[in-house]
């Protein structure tokens, strides 16, 4: 249970076009928000974004939710980490994640299986890099280092410049229980897609049972505020129709697995089957209006008010806002928050 839960913005990553949202990260920072974040799938990356608003910032934490593992060797991301931390201040907050095979596979070229071992492996060799304690080396299945074969030459390194932080807060974009358990162990904090507040210690509580103090629980929440609460509900369920009916294949959809796990495992069924065949605005209409609402914050901002009370009731203890973007409704939800 939270009682002052910190506040964040996350911004995602592009869609169509380019977003320059400078303006909506400097009113964060002015309004005292936490942190601000970005993502990357296929589109624009997570660290580009976080580069620009940092050098126009002061305060304000800088988050990846979440950098791609199968993008960058765990070299590459423990170097751009401490490159980022450096020029920022000591701001950047590092959230990795494994994705899925549709996107690992098809979009970056690499193997998906075994994500726990792989993600346990790259955290582990990241670490070790920003400690500096010795050259490094690991024997590990998927990032071996120094590579053995190629030309014969390779050797341990250390890297060349001390970080400003040897240990950069770690974060993990997790969905199953194994995954949000391995989160626990070896993170600093995790990042959930989808939180229904009222059932998060059902679903996760074993998992999380090993977290350590301060462990940060940051969940991305769709807020809109509004005073036609069901067409916000209506925008939320869209982003849903197309995580639980495309973002996967009908075999594997770790989207799909969390909404069953939420207690809708027939309704996410029948969703991606509708999906999947073509009938997008069936499978819209096959979205319970009470799952839309229960992972979001949507209505007038007193409706959003009394439901924050989920949230401090639940192990959350970030709230990382999707959709805020002008002044009056960041202030807004920051005084519900915080007020």
């Amino acid at each position: 249970m939270a009682d002052d839960l910190k506040l964040g913005l996350n911004l995602g990553y592009w869609q169509r076009h380019a977003d320059d949202a400078t303006e909506t990260v400097l009113a964060a920072e002015r309004l005292g928000y936490d942190s601000v974040w970005t993502a990357e799938a296929y589109g624009s990356d997570a660290f580009t974004p976080l580069a620009w608003y940092g050098a126009r910032t002061s305060r304000i934490k800088l988050g990846t939710s979440v950098a791609q593992l199968s993008a960058r060797t765990p070299a590459a991301t423990a170097m751009t980490a401490m490159t980022l931390d450096h020029l920022t201040g000591g701001r950047l907050l590092l959230g990795v994640g494994a994705s899925g095979p549709q996107v690992v596979e098809g979009w970056y070229g690499v193997p998906f299986p075994k994500p726990l071992a792989r993600t346990r492996e790259y955290v582990e060799i990241m670490k070790r890099i920003w400690r500096r304690e010795e050259p490094v080396t690991s024997d590990g299945e998927h990032y071996p280092l120094p590579y053995p074969g190629g030309a014969g030459l390779g050797k341990p390194l250390k890297l060349i410049t001390h970080p400003l932080r040897p240990e950069i807060p770690l974060y993990l974009g997790a969905e199953g229980p194994r995954n949000v358990a391995l989160a626990a162990e070896i993170a600093d904090g995790w990042l959930p897609l989808f939180v229904f507040p009222e059932k998060i210690e059902r679903m996760y509580g074993e998992s999380l049972a090993a977290a350590g103090p301060g462990f940060d629980i940051a969940a991305m929440v769709h807020v809109i505020v509004t005073d036609d609460v069901a067409q916000a509900i209506d925008i939320v369920k869209m982003t849903l129709t197309l995580y639980i009916g495309g973002m996967g294949a009908k075999s594997r959809n770790f989207h799909a697995d969390i909404i069953g796990r939420m207690g809708y495992a027939d309704a996410a069924a029948k969703i991606q089957e509708l999906y999947l065949a073509g009938r997008r605005d069936e499978a819209f209409r096959a979205i319970p209006d009470e799952l839309a609402d229960g992972i979001s914050l949507v209505g007038p901002i007193e409706r959003i008010r009394e439901r924050l009370a989920l949230w401090r009731d639940s192990p959350v203890t970030s709230l990382l806002a999707m959709g805020p973007r002008d002044e009056p409704t960041l202030r807004a939800l920051r005084d519900a928050v915080h007020g």
